[in-house]
């Protein structure tokens, strides 16, 4: 007679759906090698968002990006060097840069001095200096969507785990990150006291603002795309923030098993699904869209993105209950 253990069979088809959904639309992605670059020197702590004070900040962070760049090219590292000397542009504004390993970054596009509203868009897995411009891109059209008196900043300030691995489907790149989120909003709303700050948060950049939610003093979160963010609800959260939640009828996203499973060494997976009713986010219409579809120019994601951070009702949005 053939005994079966159910237990560890279930448990092996969860691993195995798990990394499938996860992978099998990305197969091929990869971190990129480390790329030598210089230790940034510590930047002098903002404590006005002035013109002036802005202004130099702005040109210490250009320096050390023209440095980075100055050493990827002297080690043969052109497709870095290149993406380097695009980044240092003077039109070019970055509260913060690390050209180590995959890079770290922030970008402000708009005028954050005169901002009113301010839109912190933090990234989801393989995103990284040599990929950049496709979170540059989405905080462009954001902030063409929100309008002049706004400010997004693309925030690249964790490592984003390979989006096939073990940690892509594990906390540990947030719990790294989220601490580094906390501290940056909490300068930024320093800053800005008077201005509206929102977190947006794609794919596993959902996970880091869940980490990093509890007592952030963010009017909004809003998650797009996402796995979950390793809580059960909102309540969870421990946040005053009203969470949002959306996803496009496109998105594989959806077939990835809202579920934790909690090996020996291990726990994969983050939970329940943030637009399904019990989480109790505000769930908002998202449109087609695939994964990679919730800044594209026109879209409904997009709009509705924009709405929120704006302090407006989204369309068609509804409290899960």
């Amino acid at each position: 007679m053939i005994h079966l253990n159910v237990s560890g069979l279930r448990r092996g088809l969860l691993c195995a759906s798990i990394a499938a959904a996860v992978a099998v639309p990305v197969t091929g992605a990869a971190r990129p090698g480390a790329v030598p670059a210089p230790v940034p020197a510590p930047a002098a702590p903002l404590r006005a968002a002035s013109p002036a004070a802005l202004a130099a900040r702005y040109a210490a962070t250009r320096a050390a990006i023209v440095a980075a760049g100055r050493t990827a090219a002297e080690h043969g590292h052109s497709w870095r060097a290149r993406t380097l000397r695009d980044l240092a542009d003077p039109a070019r504004r970055f509260l913060a840069f690390d050209g180590r390993d995959g890079g770290l970054a922030a970008e402000v596009v708009g005028d954050l001095a005169t901002a009113r509203r301010i839109a912190v868009l933090v990234p989801g897995g393989d995103t990284h200096l040599d990929k950049y411009g496709l979170l540059r891109g989405g905080a462009l059209r954001l902030r063409q969507a929100l309008g002049d008196d706004s400010a997004v900043i693309a925030w690249l300030g964790y490592r984003t785990p390979n989006t096939v691995s073990l940690a892509a489907l594990t906390t540990g790149r947030a719990d790294e990150g989220a601490p580094a989120l906390r501290a940056f909003v909490r300068e930024l709303t320093a800053l800005k006291p008077a201005a509206r700050a929102s977190l947006v948060c794609h794919s596993y950049g959902s996970v880091v603002c869940g980490r990093a939610a509890p007592g952030l003093a963010v009017a909004d979160i809003v998650l797009v795309g996402s796995p979950g963010v390793a809580a059960d609800d909102v309540a969870a959260l421990r946040t005053p923030a009203t969470v949002w939640a959306g996803r496009g009828s496109g998105d594989w996203i959806a077939f990835v098993p809202h579920t934790r499973l909690r090996l020996p060494r291990v726990t994969l997976g983050f939970g329940a699904d943030p637009v399904a009713p019990p989480f109790g986010a505000r769930v908002f219409a998202a449109g087609d869209g695939g994964h990679s579809d919730y800044f594209k120019a026109g879209s409904p994601a997009l709009a509705n993105i924009a709405r929120i951070v704006s302090g407006r009702p989204p369309a068609e949005a509804r409290h899960a209950t």
